[in-house]
């Protein structure tokens, strides 16, 4: 039998807020298989944020278990959690966080440089994952001559490059026209078939829809297909 990549167990996470108790993940379980691509949808304060920092080992539950790739992140200090999201996660940010004084191959290198990769290796890593996203030809570009959508394309080249296990895109088209989001959604579902685990997190319906597979978040708990959907959200 093939372990899921993620194992989430009656996870919980709260906060204190104005002298009361915010159940920001309640009694929360979820599993994803590798190359899975899986959409969480939920509005505004649903709990999707805080159970994407924990997918990406960015925060730590009150109570309950997470496996990633069979290992216990719960047992883990924030040293090991450091090294888990530089080698197991690729993040892709609603705001692409590309750093403007540099080109789209140099920004590609950055995470390989932290990690000690020789400089020949990292051109031709670099130069992999910008042709995976259809980018190549824009290496030497500086961010502010691209898109908003060649600027997230090298965003999810920069993710890519590090062969994470899995690709967490956070609002990856937040920031994106309709146009210019299907094909960023075009180019992720690209790399799920390739192989690739994505996990989602979005507000927007038509958006969590273009995923595999979709699960909604309200108030904390999970639910698998989300209940009554109505507008962008899911209501229960």
């Amino acid at each position: 039998m093939v372990r899921p990549i993620i194992q989430i167990s009656n996870l919980m996470k709260t906060y204190k807020l104005g002298g009361e108790t915010v159940h920001a993940l309640n009694n929360v379980s979820l599993e994803i298989e590798k190359g899975e691509f899986l959409a969480i949808i939920g509005p505004s304060g649903s709990g999707k944020s805080t159970l994407m920092n924990m997918i990406g080992c960015l925060d730590r539950p009150n109570a309950g278990k997470y496996l990633l790739d069979g290992k216990d992140i719960g047992k883990m200090n924030d040293n090991q959690l450091a090294t888990i999201r530089n080698q197991k996660i690729g993040f892709i940010f609603q705001n692409f966080n590309l750093l403007t004084k540099l080109t789209a191959l140099e920004n590609v290198e950055l995470p390989m440089l932290y990690r000690g990769v020789p400089a020949k290796e990292r051109r031709e890593r670099a130069l992999a994952g910008l042709s995976k996203v259809g980018l190549k030809e824009r290496a030497g570009h500086l961010p502010t001559q691209l898109s908003g959508g060649q600027q997230q394309r090298v965003a999810i080249a920069r993710a890519l490059v590090g062969n994470p296990a899995i690709l967490l895109a956070d609002e990856p088209t937040g920031a994106l026209d309709s146009k210019t989001s299907k094909e960023i959604l075009q180019v992720m579902k690209e790399l799920n078939e390739l192989g690739h685990t994505i996990v989602l997190i979005t507000h927007d319906l038509a958006i969590a829809k273009e995923a595999r597979r979709m699960v909604s978040i309200q108030d904390g708990q999970l639910q698998e297909n989300g209940g009554e959907l109505i507008g962008n959200f899911a209501i229960y």
